[in-house]
């Protein structure tokens, strides 16, 4: 694929303090920093929650049940945030007192997305006098109609955008529906969880709660380790206010902080829990979290994240481990299925349509959404990948689900209500954000969403918007290539969506490069000019143009610390590379 390197240019003139590292006061310019103070990552400095629409109506939902010790039961998406969520709500509901709650995580096999009727009637069964939703609901308006009917009250608690249509439930807080003035439209559905049990807790105190009951005040910051990684796990953008519930949840679990089930699954995937990065929950923690609500029943990792018993807590996060390596090797096998069905029609940059649809009979629904990640990142295109769902009609798949990923410039879930608008009955339901969404639809009409997604993507997607481009901050002088640099800059975040790690490039000097592993490429490398030497590693290179005789090559890269029997060394982690060239 033909990349484009682009740099940063500053995007404020703000003034910073002279004690901070120069590298760094230019990196949080390139991030539009407009004061310093937003680089305060105080609990302190953290948006209240008055503003946030629904608020009134869900606590007095949650008082008359807990007033009257109603069963209350939760209803969780199977993702990383709807699990975090779901632990953080129980957590929660259990320390002011609720004597009865209980969860329900729909497993995506048999019941699909969200507060369904199949889900109500299964909720039924255990006579809950309220249901709560947390990162689902803002789209299920039948099964809100369903459990009202049934008698039972619903508040919905999520993140996603609403479509056109918004279930009748007793309360919604959500962020981003109509009229809701919080600042903050970036919150995860475990962000949207936390403000609203801050909300009851305020509520409680000042109503003399915990004091007639004998109960201590809970402390819900114990639940910021839920929030962090949640928040990250689902790659929602870390404005200020998210990196502030981000930075606060890594601080105290460096400092020991940690519930059992979040320290196991570090532990199993093999990271410090001192050193801890928000890059480490979001490529070790939240993909073995998410491998039980891919390929079995979150409900494993919810137990997890529950866990009060360390020997317990591990176990389980040794079984995540393992359906995470099961992920992997199906996730393998389907991207050399559809890699390869791409390569049979020779697609490339110029022949590629705009938008990508793929599908296969044998394709687990469950990882089709990593599969489209990395169809996307492959080709630089919105991609839906698509698996039978449950369910056959004249021998035929009754239903396809997919799972969408998106690319800077195209708003998928917006592309999607287009198509579903211009094509009534088209799409059986849909949902999901700017990034990433799901939809549902029969079989037989594959074919006929395959070209109208293609026309909303061309007819969305500028030829600029579909080339490829690697954004970066910049070259790093000679000087601050150090270990010293690498660990200011590592620290300095939270880094994520929207806040991005910094990304470098440069022209080095190739002194050695050798394969390892069979498809990575290390090397040692000086800045240009310079007898510097610095290892590099790039990851999964072509081997058909690597390693070559490349005196001098271009490099993308990261900073990194190499960790080897006590020493610590710095490393550039390579994003891409190219040969130098020469003028």
């Amino acid at each position: 694929m033909n990349v484009s390197i682009r740099r940063r240019e500053d995007g404020s003139e703000v003034k910073f303090s002279d004690s901070l590292h120069p590298l760094l006061q230019r990196i949080y310019r390139q991030r539009d920093i407009s004061h310093a103070d937003e680089l305060v990552l105080s609990l302190d400095k953290l948006l209240p929650p008055d503003s946030m629409k629904g608020l009134d109506q869900a606590i007095e939902l949650l008082w008359n049940l807990l007033r009257d010790q109603g069963r209350v039961l939760i209803v969780s998406d199977f993702d990383a945030d709807g699990a975090t969520s779901c632990a953080l709500v129980v957590s929660a509901l259990r320390s002011f007192g609720f004597s009865h709650v209980d969860y329900i995580v729909p497993n995506r096999f048999d019941y699909g997305y969200g507060l369904t009727s199949d889900i109500v009637a299964l909720a039924s069964t255990r006579s809950p006098g309220l249901i709560i939703t947390v990162d689902n609901g803002i789209s299920s308006v039948e099964g809100v109609a369903a459990a009202q009917a049934a008698g039972i009250k619903v508040l919905v608690t999520d993140h996603h955008l609403p479509g056109s249509v918004v279930p009748s439930a007793d309360a919604i807080v959500n962020p981003n529906q109509t009229g809701c003035e919080f600042p903050s439209k970036a919150l995860a559905g475990v962000g949207v969880a936390f403000y609203l049990m801050l909300a009851f807790r305020r509520w409680l105190r000042e109503a003399g709660w915990f004091e007639k009951k004998g109960l201590a005040e809970p402390v819900l910051a114990d639940l910021l380790d839920l929030v962090a990684l949640g928040t990250v796990a689902d790659v929602v953008p870390l404005d200020y206010n998210n990196r502030i519930l981000v930075n606060e949840g890594l601080k105290r679990m460096r400092a020991g902080r940690v519930r059992p089930g979040i320290l196991a699954l570090l532990q199993v995937s093999g990271r410090n829990v001192r050193t801890l990065l928000s890059s480490d929950l979001g490529f070790a923690v939240g993909p073995r979290l998410n491998a039980a609500g891919r390929l079995d029943d979150m409900a494993t990792g919810i137990e997890c994240l529950l866990a009060q018993d360390a020997d317990a807590a591990y176990e389980l996060a040794r079984l995540l481990d393992s359906l995470n390596k099961d992920r992997k090797l199906i996730e393998s096998d389907m991207r050399e299925q559809a890699f390869a069905a791409l390569d049979r029609v020779k697609l490339d940059e110029n022949e590629v349509a705009a938008g990508i649809c793929v599908y296969d009979c044998d394709w687990h629904q469950g990882v089709v959404g990593i599969l489209a990640s990395r169809i996307k990142d492959r080709y630089h295109r919105p991609v839906i990948a698509f698996a039978d769902a449950n369910g056959t009609q004249n021998n035929e798949p009754a239903e396809l689900k997919g799972s969408a990923r998106s690319i800077p410039g195209f708003h998928i879930r917006d592309a999607l209500e287009a198509i579903s608008t211009q094509h009534p009955g088209l799409l059986t339901r849909f949902g999901g954000h700017a990034m990433a969404a799901g939809l549902s639809l029969q079989h037989s009409r594959l074919e006929q969403f395959t070209r109208c997604f293609e026309q909303e993507a061309a007819r969305r997607l500028s030829a600029d918007q579909l080339q490829a481009k690697i954004v970066t901050d910049g070259e790093i002088e000679a000087v601050h290539l150090t270990l010293a640099t690498a660990r200011e800059v590592l620290s300095a975040g939270p880094w994520g969506q929207g806040f991005p790690e910094p990304v470098f490039d440069g022209i080095f000097t190739v002194t050695d490069q050798r394969l390892v592993g069979g498809k990575h490429l290390k090397l040692v490398v000086s800045p240009e000019g310079l007898r510097l030497d610095i290892e590099a590693i790039a990851f999964n290179i072509d081997l058909a143009l690597w390693p070559c005789d490349a005196e001098q090559v271009h490099l993308v890269y990261r900073l990194d610390i190499n960790e080897y029997r006590g020493h610590s060394k710095l490393q550039l982690m390579v994003e891409h590379i190219t040969l130098a060239v020469t003028v």
